[in-house]
């Protein structure tokens, strides 16, 4: 009986003195986001001044918008970071997000071979180069995979009056796979890319890869962050969500934005509005 007894006491205590490292393990959040905030870099940056000021861990999964739209709608996130402005406002006026914010932007840029068989380099019309790589049948490069990228790589074909599907196997080549991958795709096959600034500044195995459109304002590219909605999943962690929106939105989480640069090139633009 004593043996119970002390086994059950030493059991009590290993459980008082686990207690506390428990909970502050379980001090974390999930945050869907973008292959480009983490690719680029910017996450490793920023998130540890948030969790060295509030303790909170994040813990990112980094994939298309489209997909990081999926866990929230599933309850398998508690705060989206992502960049496609007209499905975030969809995904809150559903009912899904609380409140959409604006935190910062960057623009996209239409990266190809040097050798430019379009005939495209220089240009600032996204539209007419697109037409020209569609007419030349040149190598392109897409992600397609449903994310905030891919998505305004196809509201540009449709401005551009195209269905790249027709080119698919042929001219048109989908990864199904982050903006990274997708860049080493198009390096290995000389083939054009639409990239966003952040990880085409970042990304290395460039070989003869060259921006050969930029600067139209149709390449403007917004991110957003929002807290899953409480209401739809209760497992939500709304108030370590809320503190990590209100860290990024704050001057302190935008200075650290601003602040990431790789040599002079600053990556993003912080703009929130509060």
């Amino acid at each position: 009986m004593r043996l119970i007894r002390g086994a059950a006491l030493a059991l009590a205590l290993l459980g008082l003195m686990q207690g506390p490292a428990v909970h502050a393990q379980q001090k974390f959040i999930t945050v869907a986001s973008t292959t480009s905030t983490e690719q680029s870099g910017l996450f490793k940056h920023m998130l540890p001044i948030f969790e060295k000021k509030t303790g909170i861990q994040v813990r990112v999964v980094a994939q298309g918008t489209g997909q990081a739209l999926d866990m929230g709608r599933r309850g398998d996130a508690d705060v989206l970071f992502v960049h496609d402005k007209f499905a975030e406002e969809k995904f809150v006026a559903d009912g899904f997000g609380v409140q959409r914010f604006e935190v910062m932007y960057n623009d996209f840029v239409l990266v190809g071979p040097k050798s430019d068989p379009a005939k495209i380099a220089g240009t600032r019309d996204i539209v007419a180069g697109y037409r020209k790589i569609a007419a030349a049948k040149a190598p392109f490069a897409s992600r397609g995979d449903k994310s905030g990228t891919h998505a305004a790589e196809l509201r540009l074909w449709k401005a551009a009056g195209i269905d790249p599907q027709t080119g698919k196997g042929t001219w048109y080549r989908e990864t199904g796979s982050g903006m990274g991958p997708t860049l080493n795709t198009a390096s290995s096959m000389n083939a054009y890319a639409f990239a966003d600034r952040g990880t085409w500044l970042s990304f290395k195995n460039r070989g003869d890869l060259v921006i050969v459109v930029e600067g139209d304002q149709k390449l403007f590219n917004q991110y957003g962050i929002m807290l899953v909605n409480p209401a739809k999943h209760a497992h939500v962690k709304k108030d370590l969500g809320q503190a990590f929106i209100d860290w990024v939105v704050s001057p302190e989480g935008q200075k650290a934005i601003a602040d990431y640069k790789i040599g002079a090139d600053q990556l993003f633009f912080p703009n929130a509005r509060r």
